[in-house]
């Protein structure tokens, strides 16, 4: 993992501190840009393809870019949809590597050998590619080989249903034997979209099995199933709609908070507005099980980072 210049993690710093002595996750620490909506695919677990709008022009896109780089956010996910749909997204992720921040990059294309991925890759800190059956998809674990000899960490992200629990043995086999790490999430309960929220006693016993079997090759820390059975997610990380405006406390409520190509992320976050806003999401009982809300804590302490991040440099 490359190293940013010191002045880049105070901001971060700064939002911890200011988080630890508030006792209350005002300012994020990652975020989730889902740069288009236009995917491949219509998973029945996701509501993407019920939500669809235009793709923001480049130069707005870039002032999203510019308001995260000034604020607490130290990781960015460039998501969607399919992030490579977008024609300018080689410009984007250039911009991108010039901010304050370190960029994921997420895709779940199935011929990624059509898309300059070793030029894309020089810009990317994290690829992740999304595979799993619900994407109908597996043959890219095909594609590990070549995938993980490119400048950048790759994990494989995959999505857990009812029904697929038991597959994740061959998965997770798959990623270690070819130097690569998994993250493990479960199908989330959204509407507009079909139930398939697996059994999460059962999950958690398979990753813990797993994490035994394949040492270094699972990313989704154990406090992820207990911030569940404790119903506690977290707005320690914010997701960012399409057209630019922040969804908040959750994407999965629907609430939309500041467009944020004309609104400070760090400002907006300490107003009144955006106090209430917390409280509902601390008040909400969904307990929807999105990775994203209830793994954000786990990396709040440092044996929890180190438990996480363990994989990324056991590769290195």
């Amino acid at each position: 993992m490359r190293r940013l210049p010191l002045t880049a993690y105070v901001p971060t710093l700064n939002g911890l501190l200011y988080n630890a002595l508030h006792r209350e996750a005002v300012f994020p620490l990652y975020a989730s840009f889902k740069v288009t909506s236009h995917c491949h695919f219509g998973c029945k677990f996701c509501n993407v393809k019920n939500n669809q709008s235009p793709d923001l022009p480049t130069e707005d896109i870039k002032a999203v870019l510019r308001n995260l780089s000034r604020s607490s956010v130290l990781m960015v996910s460039f998501e969607g949809g399919e992030p490579l749909l977008r024609a300018d997204i080689g410009e984007l992720l250039a911009y991108a590597r010039r901010c304050r921040f370190y960029l994921l990059f997420t895709t779940s294309e199935k011929n990624l050998a059509k898309y300059p991925l070793a030029e894309y890759a020089r810009n990317i800190d994290f690829l992740h590619v999304s595979i799993d059956e619900g994407h109908d998809n597996l043959e890219l674990f095909d594609q590990l080989p070549w995938l993980c000899v490119l400048p950048l960490q790759v994990s494989v992200q995959t999505v857990v249903t009812a029904g697929t629990i038991d597959r994740l043995d061959d998965k997770v086999q798959r990623c270690h034997e070819n130097g690569a790490n998994i993250v493990v999430l479960p199908a989330a309960r959204m509407d507009g979209a079909d139930d398939q929220f697996p059994d999460m006693a059962a999950l958690e016993r398979k990753v813990r099995e797993l994490r035994i079997r394949f040492p270094n090759t699972i990313h989704t820390p154990m406090g992820y199933f207990d911030a569940y059975r404790r119903k506690r997610c977290s707005s320690a990380t914010v997701i960012i709609a399409p057209d630019g405006r922040l969804f908040y406390p959750c994407h999965i409520l629907d609430r939309k908070g500041p467009d944020l190509r004309t609104t400070s992320l760090m400002q907006w976050l300490t107003t009144r507005e955006a106090a209430i806003e917390r409280r509902l999401m601390r008040a909400c009982r969904r307990n929807c099980g999105w990775y994203q809300y209830y793994s954000i804590n786990s990396y709040t302490s440092l044996r929890s980072v180190r438990e996480a991040l363990k994989p990324a440099f056991a590769k290195k």
